[in-house]
């Protein structure tokens, strides 16, 4: 069903190195608990510290990343970082791809076209923009954004947001990796980001194994186990 590359994959056994690749008003420690889970477990991992710039600046980081690795990759994408993994994935040693409430451009499609196939959520409502770049305010963070988390995490948030530079969203992806490398998604059914529909469009489209909980936007801090489990099934597939 996908055509995996074999060139730079490990072919031994060995467990596949787990890249991170976080979104718009994140940064790469939102995976903590994933990230200190998998490297008790024994894997590899790297978290991608992304400068949310361009759609082309972003990737250009994810390859470097998997250019360190040896052997297979799995890469984890939260939100915008799934348009990220959806070009990235394409790097012949990566076999698997893990959406989390992310977004999986169709080839040509951008943040705001792919968002047209849904009802469009609260969001901008709490966007404020500043030198060309667009942050999201506190009221959006505890709203919108980790509106499931406790205030002291809310606060943490709110602080190491990574901003976006306003042209992102209109970045357009090319040829998708999905369409040939097995991936995951999951569904957060409370997000108030991304609409729970659009992501369940995006899914569907990319023929992802799909598990949908009642979550937030930032999942992995919200339901971190269940975040894990699906990256560990990713990790553990036949490829």
């Amino acid at each position: 069903m996908f055509a995996i590359e074999a060139s730079g994959q490990s072919g031994n056994g060995e467990k596949p190195t787990i890249i991170f690749v976080h979104g718009i008003w994140a940064d790469g420690s939102c995976f903590t608990p994933q990230i200190e889970l998998l490297q008790a477990k024994g894997y590899q991992v790297m978290s991608v510290q992304n400068g949310v710039t361009s759609l082309a600046d972003d990737v250009a980081e994810t390859q470097k990343a998997i250019g360190l690795a040896k052997g297979k990759v799995i890469l984890v994408g939260h939100s915008w970082g799934g348009m990220v993994i959806t070009q990235a994935g394409n790097d012949p040693k990566v076999v698997g791809l893990v959406y989390l409430a992310a977004y999986g451009p169709e080839k040509g499609e951008s943040v705001l076209s792919v968002s047209a196939n849904a009802p469009q959520t609260e969001l901008s409502r709490y966007l404020v923009p500043s030198g060309g770049s667009v942050f999201m305010s506190e009221e959006g963070v505890k709203k919108v954004f980790v509106d499931d988390l406790s205030p002291k995490q809310q606060a943490l948030a709110y602080a190491t947001q990574v901003p976006a530079a306003h042209t992102v969203f209109d970045d357009k992806g090319g040829e998708p990796a999905w369409k040939t490398r097995p991936s995951w998604f999951i569904v957060a059914k409370n997000d108030k980001t991304i609409h729970p529909d659009l992501e369940r469009f995006m899914a569907k489209r990319m023929n992802a194994r799909t598990l949908e909980i009642p979550s937030s936007h930032v999942m992995m801090l919200s339901h971190p186990g269940e975040v894990l489990k699906v990256i560990e099934e990713a990790a553990n597939y036949k490829y």
